[in-house]
């Protein structure tokens, strides 16, 4: 897979119609200036040629040479991808916490009036892109109502002399989680609406089963049937959407960044595309495509820890 995503997103980089060299030299570079340029960054070669030269470096792990900033990739990379990791997290966060007991009270109460404000929620969830989100939350929490700051992003593990107005560690995370609360609020509702949804329809599968109304029948309370034998069979769906909403989420952190201004993977890639910064989109798009492998990857050993009847290894 990340073989694909390396191959498509070089072919692709490079069908983008301009000339890097003349994007950094300026308005009216000389042709000597851009066969420069070409000649350092091996932009002159043959397509095939740099595809195998690219390839070779990534096994190396060099994602090679920004052309925009000067400097390798991986250093920007290193940079901007702790920010990404951190909405990334708090977005998920938010998202299962909201959604599995909205998605297991729903099914409990199934055609009550909880079920019905849960099932618009999550319909109006999906149904709203995530920037759209995003500017709400910063016209109504940030300029109306001046509760919560709309731009940047603090990390709680920053030095407190970098942080304004905070003069020690735990000013410094408070202040970290203010400016946290709106891109999350933006980023996860999308996952938060899915998970639900899905959480409950398994659920709604799952009491329906021949063993739950088999301990219904034996006197099982429901509070015991929803806790110990239905709630972990349900979860195996779940997962797979958690897996699955990884890609949407990290889609999703593109546009959230550029809304809030934050400095993280999402704007990084954005100045390759705006500046034809080949180095930069594939390196970028190559640590999305490994994040998103190994999202997949640990769903999919999640499925033997959920459920007993799923195993990777050969039984006895």
């Amino acid at each position: 897979m990340l073989i694909g995503i390396v191959t498509i997103t070089f072919l692709l980089s490079n069908a983008i119609p301009g000339n890097p060299a003349r994007i950094m030299l300026g308005p009216s570079p000389t042709p000597g200036q851009v066969a420069a340029i070409q000649a350092k960054y091996g932009l002159d070669q043959p397509l095939y040629v740099r595809y195998f030269n690219y390839l070779a470096g990534v096994v190396q792990g060099d994602l090679g040479q920004s052309l925009y900033y000067g400097v390798p990739v991986t250093q920007k990379i290193m940079e901007r991808l702790p920010v990404t990791l951190l909405l990334l997290l708090s977005s998920f966060t938010f998202a299962i916490v909201a959604s599995i007991p909205l998605g297991v009270l729903s099914a409990q109460r199934r055609n009550k009036p909880t079920d019905h404000i849960s099932r618009v929620v999550a319909l109006i969830g999906v149904s709203t892109p995530s920037f759209w989100i995003g500017l709400m939350l910063i016209i109504v929490f940030a300029f109306k109502l001046g509760w919560l700051p709309a731009t940047n992003l603090i990390l709680p593990w920053a030095h407190p002399l970098r942080v304004e107005g905070a003069s020690t560690r735990l000013d410094v995370v408070v202040t970290s989680a203010r400016h946290l609360i709106l891109p999350t609020l933006s980023l996860g509702t999308l996952q938060m609406a899915a998970i639900t949804r899905i959480e409950r329809s398994s659920m709604l599968e799952t009491l329906s089963e021949e063993y739950v109304r088999l301990a219904r029948a034996y006197g099982v309370s429901e509070t015991t049937i929803l806790r110990k034998h239905a709630f972990r069979n349900a979860q195996l769906p779940v997962l797979t959407v958690l897996g699955l909403n990884l890609s949407t989420a990290l889609g999703g952190a593109v546009l959230t960044e550029t809304v809030f201004s934050i400095n993280g993977m999402g704007t990084l890639i954005l100045t390759g595309v705006y500046n034809q910064d080949y180095q930069l989109i594939m390196g970028t798009t190559i640590v999305f495509g490994l994040a998103f492998v190994i999202g997949v990857i640990i769903t999919d050993l999640s499925y033997a820890y959920v459920d007993p009847r799923v195993s990777y290894g050969e039984r006895d």
